[in-house]
């Protein structure tokens, strides 16, 4: 028991370092004004370019099949051919089952193999199933790895088993990315997004991600705020820099370009990149194709 109360004691002790206790309309202000102010002027083509190069290209289909999975990729290998003078997306985000078969299909060497891991999306299942699918994902190919956080364990504020949880799923990534997802609907105030951010960096996440996409609310300006807050505070107390990554719900170029302005204004210029920057999705693909090209554009 002792042991289990120092365990709890190093994590109180390390979210003590920065203040969660948030108000929720304070948030929502801080949020409106940015976007009010800044979003306008981001609406560039160089702003619009970059954020098609930070996508990560996401297929997680009840319906997807090797088939299917493969076509997709496929597109990927002609983006260049089609489109010489623009980056191509970041990553191609599938299923652990299909990790294989991105491998085998994918031809540019840019593009990143994403998969979703460990109990995608409720997360509810064993911890050593997480670990043995995380390894079996890696082992066919994945590059990066999406978890999510145990919710209801988080909100039992049992901190020390999440934690725990995603150093253990870390240890199999290496030096492969962890994504953790923090499902930010689900965990019913700013002040706990707050606090799962920063035990999930401290507990080795390379991203931090706001939703799975599979539960509403998805992500939104206010949670992505609280997040790049969050990142910022701890690249400060400690010299890592995290990710993020905004996911569920971007369903226009403007959407995209309200989280651009959060990273842009919170964190600086030195976010915006795909390697510390991402955005799950795939309508906004041909969206941002369209409006850099200035005409329609059905290519994914």
């Amino acid at each position: 028991m002792e042991q289990n109360d120092e365990s709890l004691n190093k994590y109180e002790v390390a979210l003590s370092k920065y203040n969660t206790n948030l108000q929720e309309s304070d948030i929502q202000n801080k949020a409106k004004t940015l976007i009010e102010r800044k979003v306008a002027e981001n609406n560039t083509l160089e702003a619009k370019k970059l954020l098609f190069n930070c996508i990560d290209l996401t297929t997680l289909n009840t319906t997807d099949s090797e088939e299917s999975v493969m076509r997709f990729t496929e597109k990927v290998n002609r983006f260049s051919d089609r489109f010489p003078d623009l980056q191509n997306v970041a990553a191609i985000c599938v299923y652990p089952n299909f990790a294989q078969v991105v491998k085998d299909t994918l031809e540019v060497e840019d593009v990143k193999i994403a998969c979703v891991s460990g109990g995608f999306p409720s997360s509810q299942t064993f911890v050593e199933v997480k670990v043995a699918e995380t390894a079996m994902t890696i082992m066919n190919g994945a590059d990066e790895i999406d978890i999510v956080i145990s919710v209801g364990t988080f909100l039992s504020e049992d901190y020390e088993s999440i934690c725990e949880e995603i150093q253990e799923i870390k240890d199999v990534c290496k030096e492969k990315h962890l994504k953790v997802i923090l499902e930010t609907g689900a965990l019913g105030s700013v002040s706990n997004i707050k606090k799962a951010a920063i035990l999930s960096m401290y507990s080795g996440a390379d991203f931090i991600k706001t939703s799975t996409g599979k539960q509403q609310p998805a992500a939104t300006p206010e949670a992505a705020y609280v997040m790049c807050e969050a990142i910022k505070e701890y690249y400060e107390q400690t010299g890592n820099k995290t990710g993020f990554k905004p996911a569920g719900g971007i369903n226009t170029v403007n959407d995209a370009l309200i989280y651009y302005t959060i990273v842009k204004e919170i964190l600086g210029e030195e976010w915006l990149n795909n390697g510390l920057f991402r955005l799950g999705t795939s309508r906004l693909a041909n969206l941002l194709l369209s409006e850099i090209k200035g005409e329609e554009v059905v290519f994914f």
